[in-house]
């Protein structure tokens, strides 16, 4: 008996031109990931109907749900199409030096889980990115998660008649000890973990008649996360005591390409040291990125080919 293995597992999608459906003889683009719970749940109705056995005698299938995660290294340019897909907007230009930033262009995909292993098919339909978290921190690879809304689940033995498959990009993932770090215009060297959260806010929208979501309309643009550094005087802390709006910068290269992430007018809503014994001291700013007239966007993502 053959049993399915994550080395054997690959993922792949395309951009729907009708929601949820899935365009015929699609060109799949490979999504390189390092693991995901992508996939159909339902909720349950069962009969409240009162009998002098006890006994449940209806119980259905609800709505459905399609929704998980894709966890991933970052690389360059790998996401390119999952970043415009979480920030809801185009890149400034289809290749080369670009810009990305919030707006309110809203694609869906058809998501193709593929276990190879056992030639067994799972594909989600109607798939909207709700969210993106980045993750970086210190000997470690930059890593990251896509949360996914659909509509809809099919499984298959087969592939879609007429489909391609692009070749895996190859590009190596960003680490942790290449990039650099600046709020309020200076450098800061004692980071030791910064968080990046983008959520659009998406919710299922179900109707009678049909088990299935409507696509999910966009909701507030919500950009946030953390920075954890060690405690070495009050520059950072006092931006949170007061008040005080700041840019927080931050890029990731790989030697020969890299990304920046600009957020210019971000507040802190947290920021004490906790101390929890004799080492290091450290302090958790959460923040918050806020509206900047300058880029006409909370965060902007810039990609730049170095070499």
């Amino acid at each position: 008996m053959t049993i399915a293995t994550g080395s054997r597992h690959d993922m792949a999608y395309i951009v729907e031109v009708a929601y949820g459906t899935t365009p015929s003889t699609p060109a799949f683009t490979p999504i390189r990931h390092t693991g995901t719970t992508l996939g159909l749940s339902k909720d349950a109705i069962q009969s409240e109907e009162l009998r002098e056995d006890r006994q449940i005698s209806h119980f259905r299938h609800g709505n459905k749900s399609v929704s998980g995660d894709i966890n991933f290294e970052f690389s360059f340019s790998t996401f390119d199409d999952l970043l415009e897909a979480v920030m809801c907007a185009d890149w400034s230009s289809a290749s080369g030096d670009a810009t990305l930033k919030a707006g309110n262009l809203a694609k869906s995909f058809t998501i193709e889980r593929h276990h190879e292993d056992i030639g067994q098919y799972l594909r989600s339909t109607g798939c909207c990115f709700n969210s993106m978290s980045l993750s970086i921190a210190p000997n470690s690879m930059v890593t990251g998660s896509f949360g996914v809304i659909g509509k809809d689940f099919a499984l298959a033995t087969t592939g879609i008649t007429g489909a391609s498959y692009a070749a895996e990009s190859t590009k190596k993932p960003f680490d942790s000890f290449t990039g650099t770090i600046s709020v309020g215009g200076s450098s800061i060297a004692v980071v030791t973990a910064l968080e990046l959260n983008v959520d659009n806010g998406l919710e299922a929208q179900y109707v009678v008649g049909d088990a299935t979501t409507l696509k999910p309309p966009l909701a507030q643009s919500n950009i946030s996360g953390s920075i954890t550094a060690y405690f070495e005087d009050q520059t950072l802390i006092s931006k949170f005591v007061d008040e005080t709006a700041a840019a927080l910068v931050f890029t990731l290269n790989d030697g020969t390409s890299n990304y920046s992430f600009n957020m210019p007018n971000v507040k802190f809503n947290s920021g004490n040291p906790e101390v929890g014994g004799p080492g290091a001291v450290t302090v958790t700013l959460d923040f918050i990125a806020l509206y900047n007239s300058g880029i006409s966007s909370q965060l902007e993502i810039s990609r730049d080919v170095v070499n």
